[in-house]
Order: structure tokens, then sequence, then C-alpha cells
């Protein structure tokens, strides 16, 4: 009676232990944007739960700095400097990623810039850069990698596709019209694609946080919309990159059968 226990329990109790210790072992992600903010915390954040991470941006140093601290942790990494508006640079990205790697199963599509400016300006120059970086960025990535989920899926039963987007394609900003349109493209497009995908198996989420303290607000120039952030710094706790980094963690750790196709992140005093 007070013997051990059964065999077959011991071993569930190992294996439950494994996975809560690194649910994502075995798995190869690709995370754009992982020289800063949300895409470097992200990539150290599943790295830790046991993934492979090739990380993609253009920095090359901080990406090496980032690389460093994964090993430094018992991780494994992949430093990948490229532009994902280069459509070339990011098939050979994926062609390495398959070579040294074996083939990506999660794809965290991060890569992004936010330049609000009052449509009356004209700032045709930032209209292309958000719309190159994150429209036709994202579809770089989503064309070279989604191939490997695919066929990841059919072999190991799950892949994943994490977008990117925002509060944004939601709600109403004044001068972030050019911004919150890229942003809105982003979850429409992840609705469909899961349509197509899902039946393969792979997974398609967009992660739709509110306002995060990243660099992406140092990239901002104008004046109202800078005004608008400085002051909601006074009314409320932005998110860290961190927080959107353990979502993706989370989405990523599901049984196969579980898609959370959209989630909206939101400070707890943001309220729109």
């Amino acid at each position: 009676m007070n013997g051990p226990p059964p065999e077959s329990s011991t071993e569930g109790t190992s294996m439950t232990s494994q996975t809560s210790v690194a649910p994502l072992a075995g798995r190869v992600t690709v995370v754009t944007g992982a020289s800063s903010g949300i895409g470097e915390a992200t990539a150290e954040h599943l790295a830790s739960l046991g993934a492979k991470v090739a990380v993609l941006a253009r920095r090359e140093d901080r990406l090496a700095e980032l690389v460093s601290r994964i090993e430094a942790n018992g991780g494994t990494a992949l430093t990948i400097a490229a532009d994902v508006t280069d459509a070339q640079a990011v098939r050979a990205a994926a062609d390495r990623v398959k070579n040294d790697l074996g083939g990506a199963d999660l794809l965290f599509n991060n890569a992004g810039v936010m330049l609000p400016a009052p449509i009356q300006e004209l700032a045709g120059d930032q209209w292309q850069r958000q719309i190159d970086l994150n429209i036709t960025g994202l579809m770089n990535a989503i064309g070279a990698f989604v191939p490997q989920l695919v066929e990841a899926a059919a072999e190991r039963g799950v892949g994943d596709l994490i977008n990117t987007s925002s509060i944004a394609a939601q709600n109403l900003f004044p001068n972030f019209a050019v911004y919150s349109a890229t942003k809105a493209y982003v979850s429409h497009l992840s609705r469909h694609l899961r349509m197509e995908l899902g039946p393969k198996k792979v997974r398609v989420s967009a992660i739709e946080p509110g306002i995060v303290g990243t660099e992406l607000q140092s990239h901002v120039t104008d004046i109202g919309a800078l005004e608008w952030l400085e002051g909601s710094k006074q009314t409320m706790e932005w998110l860290t990159a961190e927080d959107i980094a353990h979502t993706v963690g989370f989405l990523a750790s599901q049984p196969a059968r579980v898609n959370l196709q959209q989630v909206t992140i939101m400070p707890t005093g943001e309220a729109s």
C-alpha cells in the first residue's frame, strides 16, 4: 500500500515536469525585429522556454549581444543580419535557418516602425517607410518562412505564425492614419491566413498591444504625437516588452488544438 507509485505514474510526472520547465524544447523559432524592444525580449524568453532561436534584424552588433546572452543562459541562437524589406535577403535567411537549425516551426513576425504625422503634411517618405516595413517586410517573412512552418507542422503536428499588430488596428488616434492602416492590414491578413493555414496545422495569431515602452517611440518626430505619448506616461503605466514576450510564449506553448487568433493587450490605464 505504501510502496513506490506505478512506473507509468512516475513517467507521467517526469514528462509533465519537463514540459513545464521547457515547453518549447525541440522547436525552432525565428524572430524578426529582434535587435531591440519586443523582438529582443521575445527571443530571450522563447530561448528560456527551450526553443532554438534565429534572431533577424539589420543591426548585427545588437544581435550578437543578444545571442551571447542567450547562449550564456544555456540557450541556442543564430544571428542573421538582414533587412526584412529585402525579399532576397529574407529568402537567404530562411535557407540558413533550414540548413543550420533544421527549419522553423514558429515565426514571430515583429519588425515594424511607427511614424505618425498629420496627413496634410504629405510626409510621403514616412508613409512609404511604414508601408515597406510593416506590410512588405511582413509579407517577405511570410513568403520565406511559411513553407517551413507548413512542413514542420506536417512532421511535428504544429506550427505557429504570430504577427505583431497594434490596438491602432481597431481604434482611432490622431495623426496615426498610415501606421494604423498598416496594422489593420496585419490583423485582417492574419485572420485570412488562419483560414488557409489552420487546416495544415499552422496556428496564426495577431497580437494587438496598446502602448509598449520600446524604441518605437524614439522614431516619432511629430510634435502632436510626442506630446500625446508624453502625456500618457503621466496617466498610465505602459506595457513592457517582456509583457508581450510572455504572451508570445503563452501562445506557442498551448496544445496544438488551441489557437488564440487575436490577442489584444492593453495597459490597465489605457482607455482606448
